[in-house]
């Protein structure tokens, strides 16, 4: 059952990172490779903890 749950958190970190890799061009973040890489990278600890990276990951991943 754990490794259950651990293979829906990494399937759910990897999606997020893809999804917002796709939608970057959509964001207001400066656009160069190492800070896509890593505000994809790091989406989980800065969705949770900034507001303005929040609005931009939704944005990524919806096309607002």
């Amino acid at each position: 059952m754990i490794n259950l749950i651990i293979l829906g958190l990494i399937a759910g970190y990897v999606y997020g990172a893809w999804k917002f890799w796709n939608g970057f061009e959509r964001t207001n973040f400066t656009p160069s490779l190492p800070n896509r890489i890593g505000l994809a990278l790091l989406w989980p600890a800065l969705f949770v903890t900034n507001k303005s990276y929040r609005r931009n990951f939704q944005k990524a991943l919806r096309g607002r």
